[in-house]
């Protein structure tokens, strides 16, 4: 244990070593995620159909296969420095709490104001606004992490901001809501009836509390109809993936230090944001044969996108009008309950992440809400730190993996992404605290009815 002891606390890089370039897991894979289908063609997007919607620099990210690594400008890079390096932190009082002889560790994102990982690619889509010549963007975003991040952002590059919140969360979390505004956002609860989109959803499903899906319809309706604004995403997309590359990077080279090798990795997944970038590193060291590791992805047992969708071509928006996208889905169609871990209310999940879990190189798991905040709150009485709920999925398998270490005596090395904190959560630590939340779990005859709705791609 004296020798263990070495290694500290909280590693640290020097400001010096941050990456300099984004790492694109794509060019090592040998199975490229399928392309986007224009919805009224279904032929592969080209470049010029997707600079309709998204920045030009982004589209030809989003569309780069090839290039493994990619170059991070100046100016992202010194927005970076005000918050990364990120801190890999060493969980020895869980440890000692659990009795178990797994090491872990967890990298934390949320020393930003944001709260979360989501600011990693908000300032990258933001400088590619800014450098457009753009007035400004429109997002959807769920719990808020993204929408804050965004706002901050556009702050930073006096770029206006309109983000469309998903309805449950801009009534759960208010304080999010008030935060995007202190930095010069609008934000509109989503469905809204400032859309034709969104008065469509809003008939057909009277009294939803909306869903990722509904708002990033209505924010490209908006994008589209306004000349000088593009749309920009906070998950799923390969170009966010690729931002989001420097959370794994500056993971491996702070494990690196120490000479420690993770045995698994795990991370909550949504859209897939924070898990593609936390994994990308160690994923790509996987696909070209160099390491070994078990990936584990970890979502809500109330929106099951990988351990109970379809692999498919689906819509990536409620209203039908963004792109197609091959992804494990439960459908466009289908709104989640309104569970607490906002961020994680997606139907889908990232097509790069897709097509690795398709291809056998990783694993997921879904876990119900109330065991997720008692991992939370299991976590927070001796790690200090109050964790989001989206970010307690991971905590929850990496205890059930340290527990599962302390029934067969391996001391495994287990890395979770701790991607933002839970300050703004209140209300659902009091709903779980008071025991008024549910686990609530769709039934296989409701998945059932969406998944008949997908999309018929030749």
């Amino acid at each position: 244990m004296a020798e263990e002891k070495k290694i500290p606390y909280k590693i640290y890089l020097e400001e010096n070593e941050m990456p300099k370039q984004w790492y694109n897991v794509r060019a090592d894979m040998k199975n490229k995620p399928a392309p986007l289908l224009n919805p009224g063609t279904h032929q592969p997007m080209t470049a010029e159909e997707l600079g309709g919607v998204f920045c030009e620099e982004l589209v030809q990210q989003e569309l780069d296969n090839d290039n493994a690594y990619i170059d991070i400008p100046e100016e992202i890079r010194d927005f970076y420095k005000m918050y990364r390096p990120s801190p890999l932190v060493r969980a020895y009082c869980l440890e000692e709490k659990l009795q178990t002889p797994a090491k872990i560790y967890y990298k934390f994102e949320g020393n930003n104001t944001s709260g979360s990982h989501k600011l990693n690619s908000a300032i990258a889509q933001a400088y590619y606004a800014k450098k457009q010549g753009l007035k400004g963007v429109t997002t959807e975003t769920g719990a808020g992490q993204w929408g804050t991040a965004l706002s901050m952002a556009c702050s930073y590059f006096d770029l206006d901001c309109k983000v469309y919140m998903v309805k449950v969360s801009y009534e759960q979390k208010p304080f999010r809501r008030e935060v995007m505004r202190v930095y010069g956002a609008s934000v509109t609860p989503s469905p809204s009836m400032e859309t034709e989109i969104g008065k469509k959803i809003n008939a057909e499903h009277p009294g939803t509390t909306g869903s990722l899906g509904c708002a990033i319809s209505e924010a490209v309706e908006v994008a589209v109809k306004n000349p000088g604004y593009r749309y920009v995403l906070g998950s799923v997309l390969n170009q966010v993936l690729l931002h989001q590359s420097v959370i794994g990077l500056e993971t491996k080279a702070a494990l690196d230090k120490y000479n420690i090798k993770p045995d698994i990795i795990i991370g909550c997944a949504g859209g897939g944001s924070n898990l593609g970038g936390l994994i990308s590193p160690f994923m790509g060291e996987k696909l070209r044969g160099e390491a070994d590791y078990r990936i584990i992805a970890v979502e809500p047992a109330s929106c099951p996108s990988f351990t109970r969708g379809r692999y498919a071509y689906d819509f990536a928006d409620t209203g039908m009008v963004c792109p197609l996208a091959k992804m494990y889905t439960l459908g466009s169609d289908f709104i989640p309950s309104a569970n607490h871990a906002g961020g994680l209310r997606y139907h889908g999940m990232s097509p790069v992440l897709s097509q690795l879990y398709d291809d056998g190189l990783m694993e997921a798991v879904s876990v119900e809400q109330t065991r997720v905040f008692e991992a939370a709150e299991q976590f927070a009485r001796v790690e200090g730190i109050l964790p989001a709920p989206e970010s307690s999925h991971a905590i929850r398998a990496a205890i059930d993996e340290a527990l599962k270490c302390k029934e067969t005596g391996e001391e495994k090395t287990i890395v979770f992404g701790l991607t933002g904190t839970g300050y703004f959560d209140m209300v659902a630590y009091e709903k779980y605290h008071d025991g008024k939340m549910d686990d609530y779990i769709p039934s296989d005859e409701e998945l059932a009815k969406y998944a008949a709705k997908l999309p018929k791609i030749d």
